[in-house]
């Protein structure tokens, strides 16, 4: 497949706490080292591109030196936390602003869809809109208006159309938005945050039409979103962004789980816990060695996803004969509230009241139990059934990944934190 867009060395400085970039004494500058022929200063300085850091400098990175091509047909998910850079850089690439350094090289005609309503006028009609988007794209009114009825059609706005566009809804504007944006044949479809808005229906036309412009009319995709169902279900190839540089390019899969792995870095998750590293309560009857969760036959760092099994395993030093010793893990979603318990003081024939030395619980929770989701674990050691004699409240936590959906599924996210594959059955009634 030939290259349809080529992007070198694009970065992108703004200049902190003003509206604008510049300064008159900064313009000066400029133009006295470029007749001179010398090098920008200002392209020597500026801080990287990390929302959360204290600012140092007056100028900041948001991107820097981003380099990547995309082939003609293919679908990109450019991933990365808030703040990486992701918009920034489709608005260079839509020409909405320039970059600082670099070069943008692209075949054919882009549509952009970057935020709710983008390039609608408030006081026009969605359909004067639509003739305007189409305008800018270059369209003549005649193309336009062969793809007016279809466009209509597609939003689900049809009682609403002749309406200015200032009384629409959200998602009324993005679903209007979607469908011009999509139907006015860009060689090059940029979409940002396209499912964040729309309701389930919406979704699926959105990314089932995405689907039909990238491998039925052979268009390219570029496509960003925190959804990484939709990533790995629409994209055949992903980039990673962090503090404005790509850290990643590859297949989609990959990129998923190394944004996963950072993102949980950033997060503080923890899904493994030695304790020479911890401090704990000191008890007479054993020594708390290491807790840890994770997805069987995976390595720990590796992402949990919906279709994994889930094993706990809960490993200590035992000191003392004639005591038995168990424990339970209490399972809680983001939002603190208790999922579920579960403790080995419930099976009968664990009994390790006679033994000694280095002992380990394990538990597995079957595939298709817990959402997409984060959550933290308590656990409690308990002696002889009875006393708790240590508690541990959120040591440990994990994050469960939704798996790939097929295309035309719903890709939002349902609110309850288990989401459990049980033996369902249907019959005729009559």
């Amino acid at each position: 497949m030939s290259t349809i867009l080529h992007v070198s060395h694009i970065s992108k400085q703004y200049r902190l706490g003003l509206v604008g970039s510049r300064t008159l004494k900064d313009d000066l500058t400029r133009w006295w080292y470029r007749v001179r022929g010398k090098e920008d200063p200002f392209l020597t300085i500026g801080a990287v591109n990390n929302r959360s850091a204290q600012a140092q400098e007056d100028y900041v990175w948001a991107l820097r030196d981003i380099n990547f091509e995309v082939a003609e047909g293919e679908v990109l998910g450019i991933i990365g936390k808030n703040g990486a850079g992701k918009s920034t850089l489709l608005k260079i690439l839509s020409r909405v602003t320039s970059p600082t350094t670099g070069v943008i090289k692209t075949r054919g005609r882009i549509a952009s869809l970057l935020e709710v309503g983008t390039g609608f006028h408030p006081e026009l009609t969605g359909r004067e809109n639509i003739y305007l988007n189409g305008a800018i794209l270059g369209m003549t009114k005649a193309e336009i208006k062969s793809k007016e009825e279809e466009i209509v059609a597609f939003s689900g706005c049809e009682m609403y159309i002749d309406t200015p566009v200032k009384r629409y809804s959200s998602g009324m504007r993005v679903r209007l938005a979607f469908a011009v944006a999509a139907h006015l044949e860009p060689d090059i479809l940029v979409v940002d945050e396209v499912l964040a808005v729309g309701d389930a229906e919406f979704q699926k036309k959105a990314v089932g039409k995405m689907q039909d412009i990238s491998k039925g009319q052979g268009r390219t995709v570029l496509f960003v979103s925190h959804n990484m169902a939709a990533v790995k279900s629409l994209c055949t190839r992903g980039i990673v962004l962090e503090h404005g540089t790509v850290v990643f390019d590859g297949d989609t899969d990959e990129a998923v789980d190394y944004y996963l792995k950072m993102d949980s870095s950033a997060k503080g998750i923890r899904n493994y816990v030695h304790f020479e590293d911890k401090e704990v309560d000191r008890n007479p009857y054993f020594v708390p060695i290491s807790l840890s969760v994770g997805a069987l036959h995976k390595q720990l760092e590796e992402p949990i996803e919906f279709e994994d099994e889930i094993e706990f395993k809960i490993r200590f030093d035992k000191k003392i004969q004639n005591v038995k010793i168990d424990t339970t893990i209490q399972i809680k979603d983001s939002t603190g509230n208790f999922v579920i318990s579960s403790g080995s003081g419930l099976v009968e024939n664990i009994d390790n009241s006679q033994t000694l030395g280095i002992l380990e619980f394990s538990v597995r929770f079957p595939s298709h139990f817990f959402n997409s989701e984060e959550f933290f674990v308590n656990v409690l050691f308990v002696k002889n059934n009875r006393e708790v004699i240590l508690r541990l409240e959120d040591i440990i936590s994990f994050q469960v990944l939704e798996n790939s959906r097929k295309l035309g599924e719903w890709m939002g996210k349902s609110r309850a934190p288990l989401k459990i594959k049980m033996p369902w059955t249907f019959s005729k009634v009559t």
